[in-house]
């Protein structure tokens, strides 16, 4: 099969297509022909040496945790996804061989039915993304009416998701994002939407329960500011950005509770997302789609930092 490989860590550019074998398929998974693949910071951190880079099995390698596509075998022939089914999901790398590639090999409890309102673009463009949402704001944050709650980075992939999930679930939103994202932000639910590139967030947000904190103090001090915003008992929730011992003391100085989400596979929870993305009450962006043999292309835009929604590689029409 034809796939985005890499044979070193590095820049962008030691993504290339290569043919590699079909991965194979133990009693319990499934074979699925990937049309698309989502691009995800993982991805891109793994690439340049870090994320899950020093567990991958060997070279070449391929990457990509999203994926949507067409069942080719199913585990058994009394599963409810059988060849043909249209699904999505998420592909446990570096354990597996990722959706960067024609055909995965893929668990039964990482996938669930695609939702026929979506195109294989748009699905693609879901499992992470929004698992990762869903944990944060859902799971840990347990979203709910007047929960008065900001998040950072909204405009972004699993950013956009946290914003429609809270205010889903009824909280107050308020996210942070560039100029170009505002109104957008205000369209997804945020009540309050802050560009970050003029105004320094603390100095205008009121006190709130809950802080989604998917940027730390990667670049500057924005993880340990939000902690300045947070009511004495609340909740920062961190995404793995590298902050998190340093979050995790400046918290309990603070007097605030601390956590890190970990995004899984889970099909369960997928298909719960499913119904809310079929009902029209969230909805996902694609920022741009990629030819297969454009995946360095689309590394270095996703590192640039400003992408809105996600970004997929298309890697057949259907």
């Amino acid at each position: 099969m034809t796939a985005a490989v890499i044979d070193a860590t590095g820049s962008p550019a030691v993504l290339r297509t290569a043919t590699v074998p079909v991965p194979h398929r133990s009693g319990s998974e499934f074979i699925v022909r990937v049309v698309a693949a989502g691009v995800n910071p993982i991805d891109a951190k793994t690439r340049a040496g870090g994320g899950v880079a020093a567990e991958l099995p060997g070279y070449p390698a391929v990457l990509g945790n999203d994926f949507s596509g067409v069942v080719v075998r199913s585990p058994y022939e009394a599963h409810p996804l059988q060849p043909g089914t249209e699904v999505y999901g998420m592909v446990p790398v570096p354990r597996y061989s990722g959706s960067y590639g024609q055909y995965i090999a893929v668990p039964s409890l990482s996938i669930a039915r695609k939702p026929p309102t979506l195109s294989h673009v748009e699905a693609a463009a879901v499992p992470v993304a929004a698992l990762m949402a869903w944990g944060m704001v859902v799971e840990l944050a347990k979203a709910h009416d007047g929960q008065r709650v900001l998040i950072h980075a909204g405009s972004g992939g699993v950013g956009h998701f946290a914003v429609q999930f809270a205010r889903y679930f009824g909280a107050h939103v308020t996210a942070t994002g560039s100029t170009r994202n505002l109104e957008w932000l205000r369209e997804l639910g945020a009540s309050v939407a802050i560009d970050y590139t003029t105004t320094r967030f603390d100095e205008v947000v009121g006190e709130v329960d809950v802080v989604i904190d998917l940027v730390g103090n990667v670049h500057d001090d924005t993880g340990s500011r939000s902690l300045r915003v947070l009511r004495r008992g609340g909740l920062i929730v961190n995404a793995p950005t590298g902050s998190w011992p340093t979050m995790s003391a400046e918290a309990e100085a603070a007097g605030v509770r601390a956590t890190t989400y970990k995004v899984a596979p889970d099909g369960d929870t997928l298909s719960t997302i499913t119904r809310l993305l079929e009902s029209g009450d969230v909805k996902v962006f694609v920022d741009g789609v990629f030819d297969l043999d454009k995946a360095a292309e689309a590394h270095t835009v996703l590192e640039d930092g400003h992408t809105r929604g996600k970004l997929v590689l298309k890697l057949a029409d259907s």
